[in-house]
């Protein structure tokens, strides 16, 4: 499976939280200039994403592209 494949509703829903977050955060730094492009991409429900973060301390930081804990 690759990363392309990994990145839907549901595995966002089951992944490991720090697994997902280090491929979303990869994906924003590597290929996409904001979070809603990434979402765009992949059909992603964003407001699920950042919510699932959010559970584990972190937030989406626009100015740098990232998921980091404030």
């Amino acid at each position: 499976m690759t990363n392309d494949t990994l990145l839907n509703n549901e595995t966002v829903r089951e992944m490991d939280p720090f697994i997902l977050l280090s491929l979303v955060n990869t994906k924003l730094r590597d290929e996409f200039h904001s979070l809603p492009a990434l979402c765009d991409n992949y059909m992603l429900d964003q407001s699920h994403l950042v919510n699932k973060l959010g559970e584990y301390g972190y937030e989406y930081i626009g100015e740098i592209n990232q998921f980091r804990m404030p």
